[in-house]
């Protein structure tokens, strides 16, 4: 895979685009700047929806995506389960049918840059990996989906990115992780074959070092990532293993004495170098005290000793919904305050997945969900997807 050759293009034309859309004012502060994530969980299910839905500028739940970024006027965002497709620029459809028209009286915004690469959502892997008989199915792909780029990812920036040193570990295989977790089942049989264990891909999507060169900062490391929901699966747990291990991957990418093992879709080895500034984004399907994530996944992350612990991003609205919703809500342990999902309340009820973890070298400023309670302006905003857009802003 020819990643620059993937990504070169679509900056081209983002800045084709925003030289027409008209000078546009950004509302950020000096030397302050804001980084967010959110899973916009658009819901598509067929190859091509989302590239339909961008060319118009009257979809709802665009409309509504857009008017989030306008209020809240992220520098940098990750946006999760944004389809992927070579041939469709994306960000240009995004900017201009949407993000640089205003909306509900919004001011416009447009993103000069923007990064994308494959993920292995919907790529068939060939293999049965559900072990249910059957080949080509969503769940025997690398990743879970139903076509290529299903669930992908989206950067979108307003510094420039260093497209050069970017890096993307779609095909690191699972298997060359130390102590990788491989699914055993009830009987204490591995659940893979030996052939299946050694091909099997670590990212349910990618992993990507996208490197910002924000303003203070000559290379900005922006680790993104979506690792797979650790559950519908069975006793074997193949999920939640693979959910542990994604975000572990992150835990030894930080540490120089425990990367030397990890290589890039180029070939390249190992991970940050000692004293790197990082900001860790994504939807990492784990919560720290409640759902179905194993006990001590996200710890690992949270609890680094290069990881900035100084703000928890937290929101009014996710306290209200938790109270109001009740359901598995009554039978958490975890403050719903920090929740940045809203699930079904008879299941798993609401939890926080989505992170910001930025490094101990980097200033945070303030942090937040953008989880308006039913009492404050934007409330109706947010239910378009069952996540919501978290953000902090730091030091520059």
């Amino acid at each position: 895979m020819n990643l620059k050759a993937s990504i070169y293009p679509l900056f081209i034309l983002c800045l084709l685009a925003s030289s027409h859309s008209g000078a546009i004012e950004w509302a950020g502060e000096e030397n302050v700047a804001r980084f967010a994530t959110f899973n916009v969980s658009m819901g598509l299910v067929e190859k091509g929806e989302l590239a339909r839905r961008l060319e118009r500028d009257d979809d709802p739940g665009l409309q509504k995506l857009a008017e989030i970024l306008q209020r809240l006027r992220p520098d940098v965002i990750l946006l999760n389960e944004f389809d992927y497709q070579a041939d469709v620029p994306a960000a240009i459809l995004l900017n201009r049918n949407y993000l640089s028209r205003p909306q509900n009286g919004q001011q416009a915004i447009s993103y000069d840059y923007s990064f994308s690469a494959p993920v292995n959502t919907g790529i068939d892997s060939g293999l049965d990996l559900d072990l249910n008989g059957k080949k080509g199915e969503p769940a025997d792909a690398w990743g879970y989906g139903a076509f290529p780029g299903q669930y992908g990812m989206l950067v979108l920036s307003r510094f420039p990115i260093e497209y050069d040193e970017a890096r993307s570990f779609q095909n690191f295989l699972w298997q060359d992780m130390p102590g990788a977790i491989r699914p055993m089942d009830e009987d204490g049989e591995t659940f893979y074959l030996e052939k299946t264990w050694l091909e099997l891909r670590l990212s349910s999507k990618s992993h990507w070092d996208v490197p910002i060169m924000a303003d203070g900062y000559s290379n900005f490391h922006f680790l993104v990532s979506h690792p797979t929901p650790p559950v519908f699966d069975g006793p074997e747990d193949r999920n939640g293993a693979r959910n542990h291990d994604e975000i572990h991957f992150w835990g030894d990418y930080l540490n120089p004495k425990k990367n030397e093992y990890i290589y890039d879709d180029k070939g390249k080895r190992g991970g940050l170098e000692r004293g790197s500034s990082f900001l860790i984004a994504g939807d990492l399907n784990a919560d720290m005290m409640d759902g179905d994530a194993r006990l001590g996944t996200i710890d690992r992350l949270l609890e680094h000793p290069s990881i900035n612990k100084t703000c928890v991003p937290a929101s009014r609205g996710a306290v209200e919904a938790a109270k109001q919703q009740g359901g598995e809500n009554e039978h958490h342990y975890g403050d719903p305050a920090f929740d940045t999902a809203d699930f079904n309340d008879q299941h798993s009820g609401n939890l926080r997945l989505d992170y910001l973890l930025t490094s101990t070298r980097t200033k945070i400023l303030d942090c937040g969900v953008y989880w308006p309670a039913s009492d404050e302006d934007g409330h109706e905003l947010v239910g378009f997807s069952d996540h919501r857009l978290v953000w902090v802003d730091i030091q520059l």
